[in-house]
């Protein structure tokens, strides 16, 4: 016999007992996100390659080492989406979204794929869902969608959360910044880890992003962005600030801060979990002004973020959730010569939005019976020879143990 074939290293089944928390967080995301005045936009799974080497930055982890790319039979060079803002964007440029609405307030539900090491909460196969706003450059726009997302969380009672927030400035002030920051770690260099040492040429900002001990305590007395803003940079932070402090969410300002992927400008931040353990980022995003316009569109401000799904789960507390999904009905029959009887009796109840379970192994009472319990069904209805010979259909509470017998006629308006 052939060894049976296994799930690919990085990707993961999503069981039957697994999917109740799916469903309720897909649903919650849904519900959420359409109370802001956002809109569901699907984008396809794979990708034009030059779509990611041009958003996210060929000097960044993704496009160098974790993007599944290949070449196809008609030579087109495709990737599986690593992340989903550079399809939105390619998407709303596309459908000239902006000459249909001044503003777009989109949000994603995704798969996505990273060939980077598993670990736990990480998979090469992952979801996310996330927001986009496209239209607006004013601060009020950053300040309602990281209020969202804190709002988010909160709904969902995550313990431990923390909001920290910075702003990276314009390019032009990135580019200064950038300068100074090589200044300050090239002393340093020979300490630095191989893949900082790689980005201190590449992209220095890339090394604020760094979890390694020795690091950080390279990087802890950086020269802080915040003091190379502009004045408008300054200015509008500033009003981020305040309007979210308006609204009571406290706030950590992080000048080591900083988003991985080369489109972001100006605000950006990154709520957090300790129940997560070391890797405790939620979810993060930022301002990102100038995407539109290097992939070929108008240009055109926005602000989102993007959050892990299997991320969330590992931060719920699910028991507070409540999440068990009960049948309502288990139909028991004595004998298949009742068969009929009993489909006729769960599609009238199925119309009326009950959940209604049939055994379709012929079983014996008593392991129909233990069935209805290994299930948490609500009630039984059992069907046999008594029952139809005296038109009355016993219906036992399962949590009471109370037990009804109910005319064949009567059963749905028994419930």
């Amino acid at each position: 016999m052939p060894e049976p074939l296994k799930n690919i290293k990085g990707t993961q089944d999503i069981l039957f007992e697994d999917n109740n928390i799916w469903q309720y967080l897909e649903l919650t995301i849904h519900k959420f996100l359409n109370k802001y005045g956002f809109s569901q936009i699907r984008t396809p799974i794979f990708e034009n390659t030059n779509l990611f080497t041009r958003s996210i930055g060929t000097q960044t982890d993704i496009v160098s080492k974790e993007m599944y790319s290949w070449v196809d039979q008609g030579n087109n060079n495709l990737t599986l989406k690593p992340e989903a803002t550079a399809s939105v964007a390619r998407s709303y440029i596309q459908h000239k979204l902006g000459k249909k609405n001044p503003i777009n307030k989109l949000y994603y539900i995704d798969v996505l794929f990273r060939r980077e090491r598993p670990q736990k909460g990480r998979f090469r196969q992952f979801n996310q869902f996330g927001v986009e706003a496209i239209g607006s450059k004013y601060p009020e726009q950053d300040a309602e969608i990281i209020a969202l997302a804190y709002n988010f969380y909160k709904g969902l009672n995550i313990k431990n959360l923390t909001l920290k927030i910075n702003s990276i400035g314009s390019p032009e002030v990135r580019i200064k910044y950038k300068e100074a920051l090589k200044k300050y770690l090239i002393p340093y260099k020979d300490k630095l880890s191989k893949i900082s040492q790689k980005r201190l040429e590449t992209n220095p900002l890339r090394i604020l992003d760094t979890k390694i001990d020795f690091e950080l305590e390279i990087i802890k007395n950086i020269p802080p962005i915040i003091d190379f803003l502009n004045q408008s940079d300054k200015k509008h932070f500033s009003k981020v600030l305040e309007l979210l402090d308006s609204l009571s969410i406290k706030y950590i300002v992080d000048n080591k801060l900083v988003r991985g992927l080369d489109y972001y400008c100006r605000t950006v931040f990154e709520i957090q979990s300790i129940n997560l353990g070391s890797q405790d980022a939620l979810c993060g995003g930022g301002r990102y002004d100038y995407l539109i316009e290097e992939l070929g569109g108008k240009a055109t401000p926005a602000f989102g973020f993007a959050a892990g799904i299997e991320r969330l789960i590992l931060a719920l507390n699910e028991k507070e959730l409540s999440l068990s999904k009960r049948p309502d009905i288990y139909i028991i029959i004595t004998d298949d010569t009742y068969l009929s009887h009993s489909f006729k009796i769960s599609e009238s109840l199925r119309s009326k939005n009950l959940v209604v379970i049939n055994d379709m192994l012929r079983r014996s009472l008593k392991s129909q019976m233990k069935d209805a319990n290994r299930l948490n069904a609500c009630y039984t209805i059992i069907i046999g020879e008594d029952e139809i010979k005296n038109d009355k259909i016993a219906i036992k509470n399962m949590d009471s143990g109370n037990q009804d017998y109910v005319s064949l006629n009567k059963i749905e308006s028994y419930f």
